[in-house]
This record gives C-alpha cells, structure tokens and sequence, in this order.
C-alpha cells in the first residue's frame, strides 16, 4: 500500500534538516515555497495526498539548483492546460528530466508510472513520443548517474518498499509501459 504519509516521512527523514526541505500534503494545486518570515523551512506541496503527485514534485526539486530553490515555483512560469503545440512541445522539455526521475522513483516503490502530458483542453500531444523521450532519459540517469538528492530519494524508496532498485530497473522497458498507454 502506498500512503502519502509514508512519503512525508521518507523524505522528511532523508531532507528536513540536510535541505530545511518538508513534503506537505497540499489541495488541489502543488507549488515549491521557499522558506521566508511566515515558514522558517522551504516546501515541496504536492497535490490532495496523491502519492504520484508527492513523487513528481520531489522530482522537480531534486533537478532544481540552489538558487532557484530560493525561488517561489523554482521561478518558472507555467503555461497551463489548453497548451497549442509549441508551447506543448516546451512543457514537454521542460518535464523530461522531472518524469524521468519520477518513474525511477515509481520503480523504486514498486509502483506504476504512467507520463503526464497534462494537456486535455488543449491540442492532443503525441503520449508514446514523449514518453519514448522520457525513457530514453531515464536511461541516461542510469547510465551516468542520478542528480545526488535524487538518489538519496531513490535508495530511501528501495529500502522502505523492499525493491531490489537495479533489477526493477532492468526489468522496466518501454513497450510494456507503451501497451498500458494504448
């Protein structure tokens, strides 16, 4: 079973007082929330205490530099649902890496993963293109190396679930994540 309060605490444990970084459990929309006068400690606030959710927005953070760590949103402005096909093709850039990590941490609780091109209202993305993209990606992760809080997250979700990391990881391939897509 996969409780969003389990999440909370592994990465609390693993980043509270390296990173002064806390998961919480937000509504309907995530946001990243620098400390400042009213929070003495940044948040990573994820969607409803929905567990993909909690994992792509720890993705985020686990790519975002220092300084953009400082940063409301990490500083990006995001084009929201009902993209036209450049600026689909740009959200699709910018999720690449944050998808990729995601589905490695999917992997690492024994969890499926499925990409998100979050656009219903807007011109119908190419799904199996952008999640080749994505799993080309993650095989770059695996050959060079994770971001270092990602691994972190990585090896803590391994031992929590009981994964055996690198033979979940060889096992995932991208036709079978294809078939649950059509």
């Amino acid at each position: 079973m996969h409780h969003y309060r389990d999440l909370i605490k592994l990465f609390n444990q693993c980043f509270e007082k390296s990173e002064n970084t806390q998961l919480v459990k937000g509504e309907s929309e995530p946001i990243y929330l620098p400390a400042n006068e009213h929070c003495d400690y940044h948040q990573i606030v994820f969607a409803n205490g929905f567990f993909a959710s909690g994992l792509h927005e720890i993705a985020h953070w686990c790519i975002a530099g220092k300084q953009r760590r400082l940063l409301e949103d990490y500083g990006y402005w995001y084009c929201p649902d009902g993209r036209n096909k450049q600026q689909q093709a740009e959200f699709e850039q910018v999720e690449l890496k944050p998808q990729a990590i995601e589905w490695a941490f999917s992997l690492a609780a024994n969890l499926p993963f499925q990409v998100s091109t979050d656009n219903l209202n807007g011109e119908q993305p190419d799904r199996a293109a952008f999640q080749s993209n994505v799993f080309q990606q993650l095989n770059e992760y695996q050959r060079n190396g994770f971001p270092p809080r990602a691994q972190i997250m990585l090896n803590a979700l391994a031992a929590f679930y009981q994964v055996d990391l690198t033979a979940n990881m060889c096992a995932s391939s991208l036709s079978s994540v294809q078939r649950r897509i059509a």
